[in-house]
């Protein structure tokens, strides 16, 4: 019951965009995608198999928890790079700054 509160809350907070296209298309090939459709239609005879059908309705849920948890990722590796090209500005306009000064002692003597 938290699980599907939490899922409501989120709901709310969603961009239009994912709620048109909650996620990332599949990189299955057509005959991949049948036959996962197949084998989720297929009742299973493994006890665990069985005991998974239990929770085929949090796949929606998992689904957008690693999209976030994969977004996640990205702005970490973003900010990484922006952190470094922000050090690397910082680097050239000290250097440019240096140079300014030293051409003004220069012309002033």
């Amino acid at each position: 019951q938290r699980i599907l509160r939490l899922a409501e809350m989120c709901r709310r907070l969603e961009t239009e965009e994912e709620k048109v296209l909650p996620f990332y298309p599949s990189s299955l090939a057509e005959e991949e995608l049948q036959d996962a459709r197949r084998a989720l239609e297929e009742t299973p005879e493994e006890p665990l198999a069985q005991a998974m059908q239990d929770y085929v309705g949090l796949e929606r849920f998992w689904q957008r928890f690693n999209k976030a948890k994969l977004e996640e990722k990205v702005l970490e590796h973003t900010q990484v790079a922006l952190a470094n090209r922000n050090q690397h500005l910082r680097e050239l306009l000290q250097q440019y700054l240096a140079k300014g000064t030293v051409n003004r002692k220069v012309l002033k003597d």
